[in-house]
């Protein structure tokens, strides 16, 4: 069996001084491609490097970079970054597989006067660089990696108004099996990672229960949304992409399916997504 972290924060400063020793090991445990997406202008250029730094070659392990604009780092942004986005894109179009991490958050935009700015602005610039970066991803014919926080409502309306023909991922799926299918309708996958560990997320495991095998990939966020203790993770201590693998031993828990078989078919579904001509 081989696995891939479809979303992992590789470029973070937490990895940087352990980055050939933590790529050893995804060797070892057979994780054999890391999905990179940026989050923000400052770290475009650090998410390219890696592969180019951590060659295939010498390290066994595909890293492949994304570039977004994450709704949690809008504050300080303007046109100005919209566009560094797309000349960015542009460049490197040959070296990227999605636009991402890009998104809504409402959790953002409720918390948005404790910094001295209305809900209803904070929705009206999250709205601008979601649908940019939706644009770009259509116009690239780019898949898409989507943040959601207290926004299915908002989302969906939008993916419905720009029908991409390449879709994308629900990054940290976490909902009922409505706001799900509502995605597969899109034909999104679904990102599935820590939140399925800890057993208090009913509701999104009975979805994940329910859903076709071929709407799902694993992802874990690191170094953010660790898995439970129970499913091995340690408190005090970041995520990390070898704990792909605890995520996907719960998803066989939770599954009917083979391990065998359900290995095989996430590594198609980010194969159909990606990397199919």
């Amino acid at each position: 069996m081989k696995f891939t972290d479809s979303h992992c924060h590789l470029d973070d400063k937490v990895f940087t001084a352990q980055l050939p020793t933590l790529l050893t090991q995804c060797r070892q445990l057979a994780i054999n491609r890391i999905i990179i997406p940026a989050i923000l202008p400052a770290n475009f250029d650090s998410v390219l490097a890696l592969p180019k730094q951590h060659p295939k070659e010498k390290t066994q392990v595909s890293l492949y970079p994304c570039l977004g604009i994450h709704p949690w780092f809008l504050d300080k942004l303007t046109d100005i970054h919209l566009e560094q986005l797309a000349n960015k894109v542009a460049q490197t179009r040959s070296d990227i597989i999605a636009i991402g991490e890009t998104g809504l958050d409402g959790a953002i935009a409720k918390k948005a006067p404790e910094h001295g700015q209305s809900i209803e602005d904070n929705w009206a610039k999250q709205y601008q660089f979601f649908d940019f970066q939706l644009n770009l991803a259509k116009a690239e014919q780019l898949p898409v990696i989507i943040h959601h926080r207290q926004s299915h409502d908002k989302i969906v309306p939008r993916l419905k108004k720009y029908q991409l023909s390449k879709a994308g991922i629900i990054h940290g799926f976490s909902g009922s099996y409505q706001q799900a299918k509502s995605y597969l309708d899109l034909g999104f996958k679904l990102g599935i990672g820590g939140t399925i560990t800890y057993p208090r997320a009913k509701k999104t495991i009975n979805a994940i229960k329910r859903l076709p095998l071929e709407s799902l990939v694993l992802e874990t966020d690191a170094p953010s949304m660790p898995i439970s203790i129970e499913a091995g993770g340690v408190i005090g201590q970041p995520n990390s992409p070898v704990h792909i693998i605890n995520v996907f031993q719960v998803l066989s828990e939770i599954r009917a399916e083979s391990a065998e078989v359900i290995a095989t078919q996430l590594e198609k579904n980010l194969d159909d997504m990606f990397f199919s001509k």
